[in-house]
């Protein structure tokens, strides 16, 4: 079996995340690792077991290269997916595609020119449940969709002395929870429903309107051993936590909450999706098994289990039922179905993956979001 070569940029908290997934497919190698200097590089590498290490201008003069994983920070995606793309490599994206909505418009215009096969990291559509309550929904068992209601929360950012580059404008953008964890909610609910959110309405808040940035560096998730002397305090200008009421193409209505100082939520995403013949609830931190409410007979829980999906979400699933599948799988999934395409050499007509023009259609919803908090009107998307 020839093996595809892949490159992955980034060894932050989800760069390591991509080369795990990546490893668990027969027809992929992590054949090299890319920072932002040599020594970073190399000292990655031999950690993560990869041979080849590069700064980026060299990795894409690597011919063998043929598709590269962008995990940097959210400032960095455009030019590096851009260069990846000119260069002639397939590209996987981390989210966001870009930190403006113009430089989403010019990734998808490239993507499309050269054909490359092209993907965003929206992986929890990947979670099996999730793909089941899509399919549940394209059959009529949801009926027609009354209301939805989400939620995404964590606690990694709660205290004060909780410090990551996210919390930095020139980094991540003008928007923090929303961008980062509110993308993937408000991607999930649009691909579940099939509905199209068309207006928003927002409203933030920032609990810790400065905070004390150490003065040494520290991974994303990580605990914190350091004394008061080890920090600096300044000033936050994005949210920490996020109210957002929708309107759907279908006439009804929604809310989501997306909070990063939720104490003892660690990464839970919550999705209520009521309808005309049954209420869908699922949650990402008990992603095996999924809520059916019913106004007229018991109510159920479904677990994951092959023999009781439809066959159109029994392909994200690789264990029998009762053998759990989480977080890690997903990524596994969604890059099974990326390297069939990377196979063929380029892009399929409908892909079944998250395209670079699914990440500008999150980057257009979030901006609208973070408008509407300005205005702190309804804004149309």
């Amino acid at each position: 079996m020839k093996k595809i070569k892949v490159a992955v940029v980034g060894t932050g908290f989800i760069g390591p995340a991509h080369i795990e997934a990546l490893r668990r497919l027969p027809n992929v190698e992590v054949a090299a690792l890319c920072e932002a200097n040599i020594d970073l590089a190399t000292e990655k590498a031999a950690s993560l077991g990869i041979e080849r290490a590069y700064i980026f201008d060299d990795l894409l003069k690597q011919e063998d290269i043929e598709c590269i994983h962008v995990c940097t920070p959210n400032f960095l995606h455009y030019s590096q997916s851009k260069a990846a793309l000119l260069a002639g490599k397939h590209v996987v994206c981390e989210k966001p595609l870009a930190t403006k909505i113009e430089e989403a418009e010019e990734l998808v215009k490239i993507a499309t020119e050269t054909g490359l096969v092209n993907a965003v990291h929206f992986n929890l559509r990947y979670y099996p449940l999730v793909r089941q309550m899509k399919t549940m929904r394209e059959k009529g068992d949801l009926g027609e969709i009354y209301s939805i209601l989400g939620s995404y929360l964590q606690d990694w950012l709660f205290y004060q002395t909780d410090y990551n580059w996210r919390l930095e404008p020139d980094k991540s953008g003008d928007s923090r929870a929303i961008a980062d964890i509110g993308s993937h909610l408000l991607d999930v609910t649009e691909y579940i429903t099939g509905l199209k959110i068309t207006e928003v309405m927002a409203d933030f808040s920032t609990v810790h309107k400065t905070r004390l940035k150490p003065l040494k560096a520290i991974e994303t998730y990580s605990g914190k051993m350091l004394q008061a002397s080890d920090y600096q305090e300044v000033p936050i200008n994005t949210e920490d936590h996020a109210n957002v009421l929708l309107r759907f193409d279908n006439g009804n209505k929604g809310s989501v909450t997306v909070s990063q100082v939720s104490a003892g939520r660690k990464n839970r995403l919550n999705i209520e999706i009521s309808g005309s013949k049954a209420n869908f609830e699922w949650c990402s931190e008990k992603p095996n098994e999924m809520w059916i409410g019913k106004r007229d007979g018991a109510n159920q829980v479904l677990m994951k289990d092959p023999s009781l999906f439809y066959r159109e979400a029994t392909s994200l699933i690789s264990f029998p039922g009762g053998h759990n599948e989480g977080f890690p799988d997903t990524s596994k999934q969604l890059f099974k179905e990326v390297y069939a395409a990377v196979t063929e050499g380029k892009q399929p007509e409908n892909p079944t993956y998250p395209t670079f023009a699914d990440g500008l259609r999150e980057l257009i919803i979030c901006e609208r979001i973070i408008e509407s908090h300005r205005k702190q009107a309804w804004v149309t998307v």
